[in-house]
């Protein structure tokens, strides 16, 4: 079992470092039933992938097997090699690259799954490592940034009274890929409202990209 954990604190002791963690699910049952006694930790130095991006990874790689019917490692050994042909990095491990080669993994997992419709067991919009990015590629291949469903530009700048929508250059105006629903909300909240609530915003895309 892998689990993301917070560090609560630690005190020096004579033969080592005592550490109190808290890990944001109960897993009590380690103890209970299968009287856990060890484990291991991996300390985050802000310059290695993170637990929290391992976990993304991970889960996100689970969705994809279950989603193609092919077993995680083989998902894992294509997808990675997808992302080297695709970004020209080198070999990589997920137990010791850097948070930025992780980041951009994460980045070509996430497209893959918005490309081709893999369901995922959380919202993408949690999965992602790179916001910025997530909106990108949620306009590219018109999948709603809030829910993943099918989706339709939402124009985050209003284009002015006046101008004719089909001949009106928008590459200027930030958009959202918004589907329906979420689109609706959008117009009834407000922008300022419906980023507080979904944490999504609108950003500038060119539909040539």
């Amino acid at each position: 079992m892998m689990e993301p954990v917070s560090i609560r604190g630690y005190r020096p002791v004579e033969n080592g470092t005592e550490i109190k963690v808290f890990i944001p699910k109960d897993v009590s049952y380690m103890f209970k039933k299968k009287s856990a006694n060890k484990g291991e930790i991996r300390i985050d130095d802000g310059r290695t992938i993170s637990a929290e991006q391992r976990r993304k990874a991970y889960a996100t790689i689970g969705d994809i097997a279950e989603w193609n019917g092919d077993v995680p490692e083989n998902v894992k050994l294509d997808m990675k090699w997808q992302h080297m042909t695709r970004s020209g990095c080198g070999k990589f491990s997920l137990s010791d690259c850097s948070m930025d080669t992780a980041r951009e993994f994460i980045n070509t997992l996430i497209e893959f799954c918005l490309e081709y419709g893999v369901p995922l067991t959380e919202q993408a919009l949690n999965r992602t490592d790179d916001i910025g990015r997530y909106l990108y590629f949620c306009l590219k291949h018109r999948k709603c940034a809030v829910c993943g469903r099918d989706g339709e530009i939402h124009h985050w700048d209003a284009i002015g009274m006046g101008n004719d929508r089909r001949k009106t250059v928008d590459s200027e105006y930030r958009k959202i890929c918004l589907c329906r629903t979420h689109h609706a909300l959008a117009h009834q909240k407000g922008n300022a409202a419906f980023e507080q609530t979904y944490k999504v915003y609108g950003i500038k895309y060119k539909e040539t990209e």
